[in-house]
């Protein structure tokens, strides 16, 4: 699933494009300062950013700057500076892409797309009817089964949705109580012991070396993260 970065200073967008973008089959980071994105961008490695110009303290201009020392990762400027001279000098710092503010999601899930397959990185993994591929893992909704490269996965009812919850929200840590709530509903809320138990079976079905997981990995002091 291709990842993005939203570096954006507005938290009422932040909520609203990550939900849009997820349900449009992104997997989705997101950071208020350019400091923060930056250290996100050195630990997870996305595909692609959406950047703010218009950021206190380190502004859009000097992150882009900063992120080309260290990748040649796809931005995408999200500005209300739509000016010619915004623009060139956007270019020059490295931009492969411009969306003045207010934009349509719509129009910038189209741009996102453009640049991905414009810069060979990776088009998002779009669910095709019900079928929803992460990675290797790919899960057929209707029919409630899984496969990993094309192998089929022995997963129980429970096991297939605790891996169906982690699926949607990849690399995003879930604590204990997140997802036995999400798998077995909110009076089971305080039986977290459900989820140390179901994570060790589905690692086991999962994992090429469960003792050494590779997707589904403890965030300890945290929860769970699940990695495609």
């Amino acid at each position: 699933m291709t990842q993005i970065l939203l570096i954006d200073d507005d938290p009422s967008l932040h909520h609203l494009l990550v939900q849009y973008l997820e349900e449009t089959g992104f997997s989705m980071l997101h950071a208020e300062s350019g400091l923060a994105g930056l250290k996100i961008l050195f630990e997870q490695r996305p595909q692609l950013i959406l950047l703010d110009v218009m950021m206190p303290r380190m502004d859009g201009w000097e992150v882009s700057k900063r992120i080309r020392e260290l990748t040649d990762v796809p931005i995408v400027f999200l500005t209300a500076k739509s000016d010619e001279a915004s623009r060139l000098e956007g270019f020059r710092l490295g931009a492969d892409d411009f969306v003045a503010k207010p934009f349509s999601f719509p129009e910038l899930a189209a741009r996102i797309e453009a640049v991905l397959r414009r810069t060979g990185k990776i088009v998002p993994s779009k669910k095709t009817g019900n079928i929803m591929v992460c990675g290797p893992f790919e899960l057929d909704q209707d029919r409630r089964q899984a496969t990993k490269n094309g192998a089929p996965l022995a997963l129980t009812p429970t096991e297939y949705h605790l891996l169906e919850v982690l699926m949607k929200r990849t690399n995003t840590v879930f604590t204990q109580t997140q997802l036995v709530t999400a798998v077995w509903g909110p009076e089971y809320a305080n039986d977290t012991g459900y989820i140390r138990r179901y994570v060790w079976h589905l690692r086991q079905k999962i994992e090429t070396d469960p003792n050494n997981p590779q997707h589904l990995l403890t965030e300890r002091g945290f929860g769970y993260r699940f990695v495609p």
